[in-house]
């Protein structure tokens, strides 16, 4: 089960210290969501099931041949991003910075170890408008255009 919420950003905080990954994602579904993902070097399949802030998410290992041979099939355009991992005890903020058609947006997720911690969860300053319960920045429904447009 993933639980995560989503947040816009006001202000970006000095990311020349944190660690990052290159991330490509490509959709394959949007109903259910089947997702192929470049992650630096590792290549991932995952399925998610429905709904906004807790949903089922299954992961399995693709091969670099078979991620470029999924990627010809995606569903509009693939997504990059740069995701900084950024501590905040006792969860990490995953800050992703995205580049092409969706250059302009930053976005940051926050996962959860249970739906009670995710609601009683107080963000940092910097961030923005909590955007969980808007479907226009789920990443599977940004491949076809950006919602800050």
């Amino acid at each position: 089960m993933e639980i995560e919420r989503k947040f816009l950003i006001k202000e970006l905080p000095d990311l020349g210290q944190y660690k990052y990954v290159e991330i490509e994602q490509g959709y394959l579904s949007t109903s259910p969501v089947v997702r192929i993902r470049r992650k630096n070097d590792a290549y991932i399949l995952t399925y998610k099931g429905s709904g906004l802030m807790a949903r089922e998410e299954i992961e399995a290992p693709l091969t670099k041949e078979a991620y470029e041979h999924l990627l010809e099939k995606i569903d509009g355009y693939p997504i990059t991003k740069r995701r900084y991992l950024i501590p905040l005890d006792p969860y990490t903020i995953e800050l992703d910075v995205f580049s092409g058609h969706m250059e302009g947006l930053v976005m940051a997720e926050v996962e959860f170890p249970s739906l009670e911690e995710a609601n009683s969860f107080t963000p940092p300053e910097w961030f923005g408008e909590d955007v969980t319960g808007d479907r226009r920045y789920h990443n599977s429904n940004m491949i076809f255009g950006n919602p800050l447009s």
